[in-house]
């Protein structure tokens, strides 16, 4: 572990010891003192496993074990068989022998006890006795023998007169029990308790006490209901205090085994127990009060019966102590089923108790339970007897709860108890005015959630009892801003009854209430028109109404016991129903119930002319819908008309848009029903699409695509034309926000959960025999009865790697059944399946290298960017990586690879290497006519997915209930067939820029369209969702929209340089822009992101092909629903693989950069400082390509692990920041001679690093040859995308150009802007020069002179004396063309093209491509794409924070010494906050190693930043801070002053850097 600081050994820690206590701890580990030992010396432990887990490599090492040696281990030698058998029979003797001493020993030590009587012989027998139990096995004690010790030890520990012998009698009886724990039952029969308990509550002695308690311990765990007789509770906890934390919780170890079995007919002998334990709550000890919680959780469950018995429970502030625990503070610390359990404990007493009721109403219980709700996570792993849905089930109980806190409904209203509840709401309407104020947005949000069908239901009986209880007025007000109308309208599109019939219901209470503030507002949110559209399917065909698919079930090993605890929804919340209560009475809805009622409201609420198709309609929707028709009557303009004639309608349509723009951001708000009715969605992707939207042929793609990219241009300038003063939302904004609502209410994509089964291990022989740590499918090839060109295929039934693509499946089998004719094919196996199906890792070969594209087609980058994604689907977000080849024998692979790193290995050969749109058009027509298809009873099998995913859709598209034991336990039967070769294979093809077209070609002219923005409209989103579908349309708008807002400075640039061209505008000035943009947060789907963390936190989630299509897909094509932290979560599953290891992840680990990697092999590294480039280019170059946790030791350093490394690879980003290197822009190297001094210096980039142009030609200058700069962009690749794999922070500061091109995306002259403003500014002017002297040219002819000023701010082209040579680059020449020297009017677009694509384009390709390479070394860089550019900086360099007071001090534990209200941590924080950024980052890698934080900011280090006292041995102003920085440590001296402590720490975190050494 690395330290920082003073050389100098100490304990922070030390605990004083007793010198008379004697644990049983000193001779032998028991069971129950093994967990206290384990958690004391949790960081020795720790540190130990570490270091023992590492290699350790040098890079000065050439004779070093390559990783491809197996690693012999010397406890599995090789040895003969006879050696082997002849030690076993030695160790057998030995154990005989070993057993027949200790029967002798104890024949002669219970002699002894018996007969002697002397003080001094007894404790010399006794301390025997020990020392031969403290080695002893079962097999040496016998019952007879136990008979005849019990006796004997009970009575010596009765010896009131000699302590010695009283502790020695004692820990002999621990020992007893622990080596035979049936031994109990005989100290029981001899009255051992009452002499324990007797000893105990004397408390004479400390060290006698504490070995009462733990015998105590031993003995309750075989006799819990003896040790409860014998009064074993009250005399384990009288004295408690007194003991240490390490003897409480065996203490309290006791009070447990005892409350598991309390005795449900009679739990009063723990009620005298109950104050000590209700003030025990109040303990720092996590484990000891989870200990106390357990007890009380226990005691309430049997007291449940009882009424009288709940209220004394509530006298002892019991209920108090609990909602404290329950507050947010107390969520951090307990784990996840005692947290569970407290709230159970509620229920209870909530629903049994009066006492209770009245207590938690005003303990504000409501808010409480309103942060849980808020803050919910559906699934920590933890198995519960009663999970509900597969979700873990807190969520569930917190609705128990909820519904206990309101009386019930129709009950006798003889039950005195229901009635003193209803008295006490109707008495405190306040109360019942904060609950649902609290509660009621978070049932709603709960819901809209994806939740399990229970949940959903708990939301909406808890939300009905609600608005059946309330009389106030204030309910109106609170139903209206919670939006209950729209959110009926969404429930009433659910398909099941019981969902139904309880909106419904709540719909039905409104109207009876408060049906003249309701009424209309139900006409608005379409609640009457969904009503409706269940009574009749005319009605419903007509509504965008969907059929939820809500959240399926994988798995129903759990599924039993749920189907006999909750069979059906009606009794999950049955009154005063205990959640374990079995229920086997079938549905109590009546079969027509639902649709009984939905014609009572419509007869009895509703006029008829409500339903007339006009009448019934809002004024806002009539008005919506006739903009609507506008909108798309115009939409076709344009297509045989002159630019002049289009430019008669652009002020019609402005005036049509800006119409649409009011009515969205008008006073009365747009409902999600008349914004989705309206048509205003499918108009407006038919006026941007010119009508071409899904249309797959389509005609004059030049003159439709000019038109299409003017039309993004009009509606950015439209809807972002101006921003609110106090909330700056634009009317984008409220678009996006209509649109969102639309897509909640609408989408149906199901969660399918695992219900929480445990994954079991298996072996696989599909695609490649191996072991993988996941159940399997069995499979049976069938041929097809019509197929007479392939083989049958002779085995039987085979194992199948679930996530497996149907195309690896189809590898495996193809050579096995096309016969003899090719049986030269089999020889290639899996690998020449892979390689002629994978498309290749490297871009194609016009993604950097071809010249720059122009102005115009700058938005058209990024779609033809997203388009690439849009046809292949996935095709390289999970490839196979470049160094991994599928072995047809596993055995035969690298001996470092365990079976799971094979599984992990076939994970990533098979996640999606098949699930793409398209295959590789380089696969050759033979190849294809041998291809298979597969069908599954029936039904063709999608190739794109895996064998999971496809059994998935086929049973969802069935509707059928989906059985999760029978798919894993049944066998699939596949029919295959050979394929028929497609005709139009390549129909769907996007249209792709040729790679070889010129430079000059490439030069853009005024309105020269882009043909990428047509192409986007053909382009598929998610394959399982019909194109005809209103989801589809919304998230089609939602994703031109993301891209017209994160392109917008571009879009509009190029409008100002159109303008300009046109006489609009005279001023080169008036080039500028400054538009307002929508934050990237309004894009993501809060719902989606939602179902999107559920999938990932189910088991089942191994690899992204273990969950719906639907995932993978939007993740691809739309990743900006999913909030930044769920994408980090699924990048790290699908670059990775890597499983969940943290059952319980922190909330604030945003990154999990530091826990998640515990599952991965580590190596250990020696590095040199003096040669940080060359230490990386050799750990890279023996370590890039595997899996591993890289971690530093540097040399002649005792210091290794976390802090360490992260230092190393600052210094790394250090060096690569240098000058000289021939890497950046601004590396003034080319042209001055620089001195070592000055190359050491860094380079300055205010707007980011960003490559130094190369030209194809040079491969020096400056004294720089290009190859070695070359490598150091390899290198550099290598080590960004390490840090990424491994979870370390980097100190870069890439421009947002240069992240551009390692997302893949191409650059335009617009993109100079970004990190060279003055080059890229001028180049924009001579742009518009251009296109303004192009313009002329095509309407005035030759006279064009005439009428064009050729001036350059009031200067001549000519006169600016430029020659075509690179800007800042001399050695650059643009062109080899004689007649090209001086740059004038005639060739300034030339000019302008070539110098742009230096820049952006050729001059900086070779450059990027062996950055890529490197990359792609580690993984495909193709996994990145669904972040932007902010995002992945964000991702790679962590956060720039700033750091409140109040976030510190939240955020920063103290211990050992300190408090967060300690005058020197409060000093501390003062002194954190006045530092500037230079010292913020100097402090930061101090501590922890890296100047910056991990995604997340300081919540999401892990570990959690400590600070404790440090011990000084002189006075602490003369001593200095030191710190762990692998654990985040620092251990401060507590100074005298505040300005002391910030001299003494300025001069730590500056000269303390650069060495790890022991503190």
């Amino acid at each position: 572990m690395g330290n920082r600081g003073q050389k100098r050994p100490e304990m922070v820690d030390e605990l004083p010891a007793d010198k008379r206590a004697c644990s049983s701890l000193d001779f032998r580990p028991s069971s129950s003192n093994a967990s206290i030992q384990i958690h004391t010396n949790s960081t020795h432990s720790m540190a130990d496993m570490h270091d023992n887990d590492m290699d350790t490599s040098s890079s000065t090492s050439g004779s070093s074990r390559s990783d491809g040696e197996p690693e012999k281990d010397s406890a599995y030698g090789s040895c003969d068989s006879d050696d082997m058998e002849q030690h076993y029979n030695s160790l057998r003797g030995y154990h005989r022998q070993r057993l027949s001493s200790d029967h002798g020993k104890f024949k002669k030590i219970i002699s002894s006890l018996s007969g002697e009587t002397e003080p001094s012989a007894q404790l010399a027998v006794l301390t025997e006795l020990c020392e031969v139990l403290s080695f002893c096995s079962e097999g040496s004690l016998s019952s007879t023998t136990s008979d005849l010790l019990s006796p004997l030890l009970v009575k010596l520990a009765k010896h009131d007169s000699n302590p010695d012998i009283m502790l020695l009698a004692m820990r002999a009886i621990t020992y007893i029990c622990d080596v035979y724990p049936r031994s109990a039952g005989f100290l029981v029969s001899h009255d051992a308790i009452p002499t324990l308990c007797q000893r105990l509550l004397a408390f004479e002695y400390q060290d006698v006490a504490e070995q009462c308690l733990q015998a105590l311990e031993k003995i309750s765990r075989e006799q819990p209901l003896a040790c409860l007789r014998g009064g074993a509770i009250m005399a384990v906890l009288n004295y408690i205090d007194f003991f240490s934390t390490s003897i409480q919780r065996v203490a309290l170890s006791t009070v447990v085994n005892i409350c598991k079995k309390l005795p449900s007919e009679n739990p009063s002998p723990c009620m005298e127990a109950l104050p000590i334990l209700c003030n025990l709550l109040h303990y720092e000890d996590r484990q000891l009060v989870e200990y106390v919680a357990t007890c009380l959780i226990k005691i309430v469950e049997r007291a449940g019966e009882s009424s009288q018995l709940l209220d004394e429970l509530c006298k002892h502030g019991l209920i108090q102590q609990v909602t404290d625990l329950l507050s947010l503070n107390g969520r951090t610390t307990l784990s996840q089923p005692i947290y569970n359990g407290l709230i159970g404990l509620l229920v209870r007493l909530s629903s049994g108790s009066v006492v209770a009721f009245r207590t938690l109403y005003e303990l504000n219980i409501s808010n409480i339970l309103k942060d849980i709700l808020a803050t919910f996570d559906l699934s920590h792993g933890v198995s519960s007897s009663h999970s509900i849905g597969g979700h873990c089930n807190q969520v569930y109980d917190v609705l128990k709860l909820l519904n206990e806190l309101l009386p019930s409904l129709g009950k006798d209203q003889n039950d005195q108890l229901v009635l003193d509840k209803e008295t006490f709401l109707v008495n405190h309407p306040d109360h019942l005015q904060k609950f649902g104020m609290d509660v009621l947005p978070l049932l709603i949000q709960v819901f809209n959630s994806g939740a399990s069908l229970y949940v959903c239901y708990g939301c909406l009986f808890v939300m009905y009892k609600l608005v059946y209880l309330s009389k106030s007025d204030m309910l109106v007000e609170l139903l209206k801003n919670a939006g209950i109308s729209s959110f009926l309208a969404g429930v009433f599109t659910r398909k099941d009854h019981h969902l139904l019939i309880l909106a419904l219901q709540i719909a039905e209470l409104i109207l009876q209430k408060f049906s003249d503030n309701f009424l209309k507002l139900f006409i608005k949110e379409g609640v009457f028109f969904a009503i409706d559209a269940l009574l009749t399917t005319e009605s419903s065909s007509q509504l965008a109404c969907p059929v939820f698919s809500g959240v399926h079930l994988a798995f129903d090993s759990s599924q039993r016991s749920l189907s006999r605890d909750l069979k059906c929804p009606c009794y999950a919340f049955s009154p005063n129903q205990p959640t374990t209560t079995s229920e086997t009475g079938s549905c109590k809805l009546e079969k027509d119930s639902v649709i009984s009622l939905a014609k009572h409201i419509k007869s009895k609420f509703l006029a008829s002319e409500l339903y007339d198709s006009e009448k019934g309609l809002t004024e806002i929707l009539q008005n919506l819908r006739e903009l609507s028709t506008a909108l798309n009557d115009s939409s076709g303009w344009g297509t045989s008309t002159s630019n002049g004639s289009l430019a008669l309608h652009e002020e019609k349509v402005d005036d049509i848009l800006y119409q649409i723009m009011e009515k969205l951001t008008g006073k009365e708000q747009v409902s999600t029903f008349e914004f989705i009715e309206s048509g205003i969605v499918k108009s407006l992707i038919n006026y941007l699409s010119h009508g071409q939207y899904m249309k797959e042929n389509r005609e004059r793609r030049g003159v439709y695509d000019s038109i299409i990219e003017k039309r993004f241009e009009v509606l950015a300038r439209v809807f972002l034309s101006f921003s609110e003063p106090l909330s700056g939302d634009t009317p984008l904004s409220y678009l996006i926000r209509n649109l969102q609502s639309a897509l909640t209410s609408l989408e149906a994509f199901p969660v399918i959960l695992s219900n929480g089964m445990k994954l079991r291990s298996s072996y696989v022989m599909v695609p490649n025999r191996c072991s993988i740590p996941y159940p399997c499918l069995k499979v049976r090839f069938v041929r097809d009865e019509g197929e007479t060109c392939l083989d049958s295929y002779t085995e039987d039934i085979l194992t199948v790697d679930p996530f497996s693509s149907i195309y690896a499946i189809e590898g495996y089998l193809r050579p096995k059944v096309i016969g003899k004719s090719t049986n030269h094919v089999r020889s290639s196996s899996s690998q020449a399946v892979y390689q002629a199906e994978s498309p290749p890792l490297h871009l194609p070969s016009n993604s950097t290298s071809c010249p720059v594209n122009m102005g115009p087609d700058a938005f058209g980058f990024f779609l033809y960017a997203n388009i690439l994604v849009l046809q292949r689907e996935e095709p390289n977000l999970i490839q196979p990586r470049p160094d991994q080849a599928v072995d047809a024998n596993p055995r035969e692979s690298s001996s470092s690879e365990t079976h799971a790193g094979d599984a992990e290995r076939e994970l990533q050969l098979n996640e999606e290497a098949g699930p793409k749109l398209e295959r590789n058009p380089s696969s050759s027509s033979n190849e294809a006519a041998q291809k298979l298809v597969f069908y599954l009873e029936g039904q063709q099998l999608n190739p794109k997915l895996t064998l999971y995913q496809a059994i998935l859709c086929q049973v969802i598209k069935q509707n059928d209930s989906f059985c999760g034991a029978k798919m894993w336990s049944q066998v699939h039967t596949l029919t295959y067939r050979k394929a028929e070769e497609s005709k139009d294979a390549n129909s769907t093809e996007c249209h792709h820029s040729p790679g070889d077209v010129s430079v000059f070609d490439k030069v853009s002219a005024y309105m020269q369209y882009t043909p990428f923005f047509s192409d986007m409209f053909s382009c598929e989103l998610v394959s399982d969702l019909e194109k005809s579908s209103p989801t589809y349309d919304i998230l089609f708008l939602l994703k031109s929209l993301e891209g017209m807002n994160r392109y917008i400075f571009h879009l509009m640039s190029r409008e100002r340089v159109c303008a300009f061209a046109e006489g609009k505008l005279d001023n080169l000035d008036s080039l500028k822009v400054a538009v307002p943009s929508v934050p990237q947060n309004e894009f993501v789907s809060v719902k989606l992101t939602e179902k999107l963390e559920q999938q990932m936190r189910d088991s089942l989630a191994v690899s992204i092909g273990g969950m719906p299509l639907w995932c993978s897909q939007l993740m691809a094509t739309c990743p900006y629903l999913f909030s930044f932290e769920a994408r980090c979560k699924y990048f790290k599953l699908a670059a990775f693989g890597q499983l969940q290891m943290q059952p319980q992840p922190s909330y604030n680990d945003l990154s999990g950069r530091r826990s998640s990697l515990g599952g991965m092999p580590r190596k250990k590294f020696l590095v040199f400082r003096n040669r940080i480039l060359e230490s990386a280019a050799q750990m890279m170059d023996l370590h890039a390509r595997h899996k591993v946790v890289l971690e530093v030791e540097y040399d002649e350093e005792v210091g290794t692990g976390l802090g360490p490394t992260l230092e190393f690879y600052t210094l790394v980003c250090q060096d690569f920041q240098k000058s000289g290197l021939g890497m950046w822009r601004g590396d003034s190297c080319f042209f001055t001679s620089k001195t070592n001094s000055q190359a050491e210096m860094g380079i300055l980039s205010p707007y980011g690093l960003f490559p130094c142009p190369w030209s194809s030609t040079l491969e020096s200058s400056g004294g720089i040859q290009f190859s070695e700069v070359s490598k150091k962009f390899f290198l550099l690749g290598q080590v960004v995308a390490k840090a990424l794999q491994d979870g370390r922070v980097l100190d870069l500061h890439f421009s947002k150009a240069f992240y551009k091109l390692i997302l893949g995306k191409e650059l335009s002259l617009y993109d100079i802007q970004a990190f060279d403003p003055g080059l890229g500014r001028v180049l924009q002017e001579f742009q518009a020069l251009v296109n303004r002297k192009k313009l002329l040219e095509s309407v005035c002819g030759d006279n064009y002179k005439l009428e064009f000023d050729s001036c350059f701010r009031d200067t001549k082209i000519e006169d600016l004396c430029l020659d075509f040579t690179l800007p800042g680059y001399p050695d650059i020449i643009l062109t080899s063309r004689t007649d090209y020297t001086t740059v004038n009017i005639r060739n300034l677009d030339e000019y302008v093209s070539l110098v742009a694509d230096a820049t952006v384009g050729s001059g900086i390709s070779r450059q990027v491509e062996a950055f890529k390479s490197g990359f792609n070394q580690v993984f495909p860089f193709q996994h990145l794409h669904i972040f932007n550019e902010e995002e992945l900086e964000r991702l790679l360099c962590g956060e720039h924070d700033s750091w409140a007071f109040n976030e510190l001090a939240d955020h920063i534990k103290f211990d050992h010494g300190y408090t967060a209200s300690s005058p020197p941590i409060l000093n501390l924080l003062e002194i954190i906050q006045e530092f500037d950024q230079a010292q913020r980052r100097a402090f930061l890698q101090f501590v922890t190693g890296a100047p910056r934080l991990p995604p997340g900011g300081l919540a999401s280090l892990n570990p959690k930043l400590t600070i404790v006292r440090k011990h000084c041995t002189n006075w602490a102003d003369t001593d200095l801070p030191s710190v762990m920085t692998c654990a985040n440590y620092l251990k401060l001296p507590p100074y005298s002053s505040k300005e002391r402590m910030k001299e003494k720490l300025l001069y730590a975190i500056t000269e303390g850097q650069g060495s790890f050494h022991l503190s």
